[in-house]
């Protein structure tokens, strides 16, 4: 009787159970690809590793043997001519991967099958089917364009779609590929080892095609665009802007990547930004700061009236409440600091000297009596 596989096939390759066989084979191929002897060579626990992955997914990529296995837990078929060296079989059982023998594979090397696992999805020319890389550019935006959005037109060089052969690489229609029967696959054997690999006729595809010449077979071509960016309210220096689709175009017609955009701001010359908060410094008289009084500030609204309080010192900061940066996210609105900057006036009047050195001696304060308490001196 078959034991039941000491190992879960599902956990080796790192896959829920219920995981397609497009999932299946890319976690293979990467673990494959760090695992594989030829890459550690010497090491006989990544050999064996290997070996495990091989063996999971030998049964979970074939639809038969996933089913046997996952209604009873393994998978096993008679071996003829003896018994394989599996761990844990009984005489006659083949889990699947068998002795591991390098030997005997029919003047085929391991490293030529190995290399035909991983050649990917191809196409007319035997490019791979991958998909667009992002792309990233610098995008300088004004002061008031980042608070109140902004529409801005950008040439971006990119890898685009062939218009000759709508991004699928080739021209005519498609025969069915005779080697494989148009199943695009074919199985390999070396002693104990099977191999499901991409037929090298049609590059895994099924079909057979004729290669576009406006691309070489690529499905895309670079070319400069002109582009619309829609900047939304609220962006800030070091924020990114996604525009989906915008990146390079993907090979054989697989989807395109998107375009990323860094904004950089320009300062303004009165309004300084933290976050969604602004501050700005407003000059005011020593008698408002000294009196109080209602005075204009600018703001990104317009003018708006600030009441400074009697006795302001020069450097305090009033809040405008939501008057600030309207968030990106969708949040609140930032606040608007106001800070005080009293202005003494120039004594180039007599009559101003005289009133200045009156009000000293009506106010009777010294200013640093409190400076000099606390110093102990």
């Amino acid at each position: 009787m078959p034991q039941t596989a000491k190992t879960d096939y599902y956990e080796l390759l790192g896959v829920p159970r219920k995981a397609g066989a497009k999932d299946i084979r890319t976690a293979f191929r990467k673990l494959a690809r760090k695992y594989h002897p030829d890459l550690n060579p010497g090491d006989k626990p990544a050999e064996e590793k290997f070996k495990q992955i091989q063996e999971a997914y030998d049964v979970l990529s074939d639809s038969k043997k996933r089913q046997m296995y996952d209604q009873f837990g393994f998978y096993s078929e008679n071996v003829p001519g003896g018994a394989p060296s599996g761990a844990g079989a009984e005489p006659g059982v083949h889990f699947g991967f068998g002795g591991f023998d390098f030997g005997g594979m029919g003047g085929t090397s391991f490293r030529d099958l190995f290399s035909q696992i991983f050649r990917g999805e191809h196409g007319a020319a035997g490019f791979e089917r991958e998909s667009g890389g992002d792309l990233e550019y610098q995008i300088e935006i004004g002061f008031w364009d980042s608070i109140r959005g902004a529409v801005k037109k950008m040439s971006i060089a990119h890898l685009d779609g062939c218009a000759e052969c709508q991004g699928t690489g080739a021209v005519g229609t498609p025969q069915t590929c005779s080697a494989c029967g148009g199943s695009g696959t074919v199985q390999q054997t070396g002693g104990r080892m099977r191999f499901q690999v991409d037929c090298t006729r049609c590059g895994g595809t099924g079909r057979l095609r004729t290669s576009c010449r406006a691309c070489n077979g690529e499905g895309r071509v670079r070319r400069t665009e002109t582009i619309d960016v829609r900047i939304p309210p609220g962006m800030r220096s070091g924020s990114r802007v996604r525009v989906p689709g915008k990146g390079n175009a993907g090979t054989l017609g697989a989807p395109s990547g998107d375009l990323y955009l860094v904004v950089q701001v320009k300062p303004h010359p009165v309004f300084e930004r933290d976050g969604d908060d602004l501050y700005v410094k407003v000059p005011v008289t020593v008698s408002e700061a000294t009196l109080g009084a209602k005075i204009e500030v600018p703001t990104v609204d317009g003018r708006a009236l600030v009441r400074i309080p009697p006795g302001t010192d020069s450097g305090r900061r009033l809040r405008l409440r939501e008057k600030g940066v309207p968030s990106a996210r969708g949040g609140k609105r930032g606040d608007q600091y106001v800070e005080v900057q009293v202005v003494v006036p120039k004594p180039t009047d007599e009559r101003v000297r005289t009133l200045i050195q009156q009000l000293d001696q009506v106010a009777g304060e010294d200013p640093r009596k409190e400076l000099f308490a606390q110093a102990g001196v």
